[in-house]
């Protein structure tokens, strides 16, 4: 079986899956195309536009009748409420720049509808919840930090920047269904609730400060790799 994220530039969301030995495909625009073996699975980094419907179908066509799990990160950027100080302006060059950006995020949950497997879309806290429904479940990384190993608990890739063990606040929120399994938190101390590390040294708008702000958080990737594998 297969898992498929989508708007996933680092994999972090799929790592525990392709480490049990499922095939991951990570879809996003900035991928160039390859791929790496991850434990008993590979991961697979698939260029691809995403706000095109048939790069969707496509996916789609792909996939369907393999796919165990699907989640989906959609760009935050029109829509989130920390950026809310540019709406004014953003809405003068374009008035339904947020039902666009609602779209895409709407897409990859009809995407799972139809491959019919279990599935979340994340955001922060964002107009999505009135353009579109309210959120299922809202979580900060740090209420699922027990399930990291102690003996890793320093971040493999941005220990600079990303608390050991997800110690950290950052509230989240998903859009579930098709049987998607909200994990029972197990939560670790948080170093500095609103105002993590994190917060304060990823702030701009590079490329490498979203993606990094944008990665999931471990151990709430490998609970959900607990709770939903089939």
């Amino acid at each position: 079986m297969k898992v498929i994220s989508l708007y996933d530039f680092t994999g972090e969301a799929v790592k525990p899956w392709a480490d049990a030995g499922y095939d991951c495909y990570c879809y996003d625009i900035q991928h160039t195309g390859y791929s790496k073996t991850v434990g008993k699975g590979r991961i697979f980094f698939m260029p691809a536009d995403l706000h095109n419907p048939r790069v969707l179908d496509d996916i789609y066509q792909d996939h369907k009748g393999e796919v165990a799990f699907l989640c989906a990160f959609p760009v935050c950027t029109d829509m989130a409420v920390s950026g809310s100080r540019w709406f004014d302006i953003k809405r003068k060059q374009n008035p339904r720049f947020q039902d666009i950006a609602a779209s895409y995020a709407i897409m990859c949950a009809d995407l799972a509808k139809r491959l019919d497997c279990p599935y979340y879309v994340e955001n922060p806290v964002s107009v999505l919840s009135t353009l579109w429904r309210k959120p299922d479940y809202t979580f900060h990384p740090f209420e699922y930090g027990q399930y990291i190993d102690r003996n890793h608990a320093e971040h493999p890739v941005w220990p600079e920047y990303i608390a050991p063990m997800d110690g950290y606040s950052k509230l989240t929120c998903l859009w579930s269904g098709n049987g998607f399994i909200m994990p029972e938190k197990r939560p670790v101390d948080c170093h500095s609730f609103g105002s993590s590390t994190q917060h304060r040294k990823l702030g701009g708008k590079s490329i490498k400060t979203k993606n990094i702000r944008s990665a999931t958080p471990r151990g709430f990737a490998i609970a959900v790799f607990q709770h939903n594998r089939s």
